[in-house]
């Protein structure tokens, strides 16, 4: 039996979210500070700059995380590997090569408490079920998930979007049903989320961090011709085409924004 006070609302954490067997903690206030460092730690707490674990309550199920992200676990829980043999392990060392991820994810199984690693990522909980069991997500975006969804790789289906998109050639795949933890660039008050029934969405920049598997993603000019598409001043946008949900980022490069005059 375990007990501990890691859920309990304290001054410096709480939860914040909770999805099946996740839980998201907080660290709304950085406490454990000297003078030197103790205004930076203030206004980054009030400006959303914080910690934050994901732990999984296991009670006899199982769950699949990146590799070096656990940070401690207790109870009847044990760890194992998806390596089935010499020839496995390479073709997961080259799909970790093409979509950014780590090639061997550890499972972890049993009852108990597993907590992973601190982070200042934005922790986004998704339900599959919510996705159509059909989730794809931009690279290094994957932290974890139930054992009952399956991992693989997708191909972009033409040259042009791979090379012109931004978003790489290859993609994580997630199918199946459960919850997936996802470490995204900004919090979830600044995504957008878009759902599409037989309709096109165009985005000008790789703002998409996750989008239903079965919609349809080229590139495409703004246009029908290349001088008018010059002259728009847009060039290529990202299109995504059907039936299906896309999760956007619209401020995640909002460094680059210039600064309003007076």
């Amino acid at each position: 039996m375990i007990k501990t006070n890691f859920f309990t609302e304290t001054p410096a954490h709480k939860v914040t979210q909770q999805l099946g067997c996740f839980s998201v903690i907080e660290y709304v206030k950085d406490i454990s500070v000297s003078p030197a460092t103790a205004t930076n730690a203030y206004f980054c707490s009030e400006m959303g700059v914080r910690k934050r674990q994901v732990a999984a309550s296991l009670n006899g199920d199982a769950i699949v995380i990146q590799s070096g992200a656990m940070q401690w676990f207790a109870g009847n829980v044990t760890a194992a590997t998806d390596i089935k043999g010499a020839g496995d392990f390479m073709k997961k060392m080259l799909t970790s090569k093409v979509t950014g991820e780590t090639a061997v994810k550890p499972k972890y199984s049993g009852t108990g408490l597993l907590v992973m690693e601190p982070t200042y990522n934005y922790i986004l909980l998704e339900d599959l079920s919510q996705w159509g069991g059909n989730l794809v997500v931009e690279d290094g975006l994957f932290l974890a998930c139930n054992d009952s969804v399956q991992l693989s790789v997708v191909a972009r289906s033409n040259v042009s979007s791979a090379v012109l998109g931004g978003e790489g050639l290859f993609n994580t795949c997630l199918k199946g049903q459960g919850v997936v933890v996802l470490e995204s660039p900004v919090p979830r008050e600044e995504l957008v989320v878009i759902d599409l029934e037989n309709d096109t969405l165009k985005i000008d920049g790789n703002y998409a961090i996750a989008w239903t598997a079965g919609l349809q993603f080229t590139v495409e000019r703004t246009t029908k011709t290349l001088v008018g598409s010059a002259a728009s001043g847009e060039g290529l946008v990202n299109v995504f085409r059907g039936t299906g949900r896309v999760l956007m980022a619209p401020v995640r490069s909002n460094f680059n924004i210039s600064t309003p005059s007076k």
